[in-house]
């Protein structure tokens, strides 16, 4: 995926740019999964070393694309699809985490939007499936702007702040193109 600037950031007068993310932005993106608000918004566990999320990339890079989100060159999110298995290869597994500082500010609508092209262009997905909690309501009205609908709920589904909290399942499904008679 090349370098895009998607949109501009009128609070910092920067734009936001995605561009694939690297092994070397490890260090941050670590830093990013430990913040509070991203521990608190996502079904990740935060406090990892750049070391295991090195080969956490590493493998996804092995069936999907991770993507990063830079203002001024700082890396200020990061997202990726996960391509699943043969019988499922039409469908991608979103993860998706914005730097605490950044909310709100355009850089996850920046990185769906780098994620969903990349998906529907040039990976040929048809289906995009996500997790997120039942409360996150900034996520979930992100994603239905992205054509995302609710699939399911799924009970006390993950433990957070020594709670179980609910998660929805979202998932976008694109219409496989029709095939012409030749």
């Amino acid at each position: 995926m090349k370098e895009e600037t998607l949109q501009r950031d009128t609070a910092l007068d920067q734009r936001i740019t995605v561009r694939a993310l690297e092994s070397t932005d490890m260090d941050v993106v670590a830093e990013i999964m430990s913040l509070p608000g991203v521990r608190r918004g996502t079904l990740s566990v935060g406090y990892r070393r750049p070391e295991q999320l090195k080969a956490w990339f590493e493998k996804r890079l092995e069936s999907g694309v991770s993507v990063c989100a830079t203002i001024g060159g700082r890396v200020v999110g990061h997202a990726g699809l996960e391509v699943q298995r043969p019988s499922r290869a039409h469908c991608a597994y979103l993860g998706m985490a914005v730097h605490d500082a950044y909310h709100g500010r355009g850089v996850g609508m920046a990185l769906l939007q780098g994620l969903t092209d990349c998906a529907d262009a040039s990976l040929g997905l048809r289906r995009i499936e996500l997790t997120v909690f039942a409360d996150n309501a900034p996520a979930i009205a992100l994603y239905r702007k992205f054509g995302f609908v609710e699939e399911g709920r799924s009970r006390g589904y993950a433990m957070r702040d020594g709670v179980l909290a609910d998660a929805l399942h979202l998932a976008r499904l694109v219409d496989a193109p029709r095939l012409q008679a030749i």
